[in-house]
């Protein structure tokens, strides 16, 4: 079985281990996390597109955070749930398949780092820099930055599946819920040292960029607030702040738990349910504590629900 499977380019998932008892409660929950996750980030980036008092840079490019919650949700979780009701022996992905699989997934999680970097930046500017951030976030600005975060996840994210995939297979099995870079290239009997490497230098540049460009801005942004007099410069970079940081803290320690669960073989089974975690509640969490947060986002959906005197009650 094992040698037509390498043949014919067919691998076996190992999947989350649920009893049947516990498989419907399971499939019933996640399928809710997901029509969430697709209602609240897609309705937050209608909402943001159709109303001109929230087309501002900080919530154009938030859009850029949705779409890639959507994106990161729809790669997985469809795929997981319609694993729930398969059996271990019968859960079958192509090779193909499993490579734009695992591209994807990384793209996702690259992807988020970066976002949050340009949010960062915006951040910065709009605290630190406020009689100019008209003539510097301009709409031109704008879609440079967020280009330069698609394609400096893109680029490196294309190169990783790309050293994988020269590698012979010589076994066929995916000890994961999903394809992912790592279970792809110890599928070969290969020297995988240069996709270790490359894998483990570009994680330690991602991180590395990622936590010292927030760590300095927010240290800047502190600087300022600390310096400044006014409750309402304050009260503002308190607000879109927390919630920055908050959603950042949560992706940071996401991303630790699973690079260091990889490292240890015997603890699979955490790491899968770290991976689904990951993969279910930062979407979900992203869209309420970022954009429900927000004092303008809250203000547009009550007048877009009850019209103007609620809208003066949200302030």
């Amino acid at each position: 079985m094992e040698n037509q499977s390498l043949h014919s380019g067919i691998l076996l998932l190992e999947g989350l281990k649920v009893t049947p008892q516990s498989a419907v409660p399971a499939f019933v929950l996640l399928l809710l996390i997901y029509v969430f996750i697709m209602v609240s980030n897609l309705g937050l980036m209608l909402l943001i597109l159709r109303s001109r008092r929230l087309q501002q840079p900080m919530y154009l490019l938030f859009c850029n955070m949705s779409v890639n919650d959507v994106f990161g949700a729809t790669i997985i979780i469809p795929h997981v749930l319609r694993d729930m009701f398969v059996s271990t022996s019968e859960r079958y992905i192509r090779y193909v398949d499993c490579v734009v699989q695992a591209f994807c997934v990384h793209l996702y999680g690259s992807t988020s780092h970066t976002v949050l970097m340009i949010m960062a930046f915006d951040r910065y500017v709009a605290i630190c820099d406020p009689l100019r951030y008209a003539a510097i976030m301009t709409n031109r600005a704008v879609a440079t930055l967020s280009a330069a975060a698609w394609m400096s996840a893109l680029v490196p994210v294309a190169v990783l599946l790309g050293l994988t995939i020269r590698l012979r297979r010589c076994r066929h099995v995916i000890a994961n819920l999903f394809c992912d870079n790592a279970s792809l290239f110890t599928l070969s009997c290969e020297s995988v040292v240069v996709n270790q490497v490359y894998g483990l230098g570009y994680t330690v540049l991602l991180l590395g960029s990622s936590i010292c460009s927030v760590t300095l801005t927010y240290l800047r942004i502190a600087a300022v607030c600390a310096r400044s007099r006014s409750k309402a410069l304050n009260s503002k970079a308190l607000q879109t702040c927390a919630s920055h940081l908050t959603v950042y803290v949560l992706l940071l320690v996401s991303a630790f738990v699973i690079v260091i669960l990889h490292r240890f073989p015997q603890l699979s089974d955490h790491r899968k349910v770290v991976a689904i975690l990951g993969e279910v509640a930062l979407p979900a969490l992203n869209a309420v504590i970022y954009g429900l947060q927000m004092k303008e986002v809250k203000q547009t959906l009550a007048v877009l629900f009850h019209g103007k005197k609620a809208a003066v009650m949200v302030k």
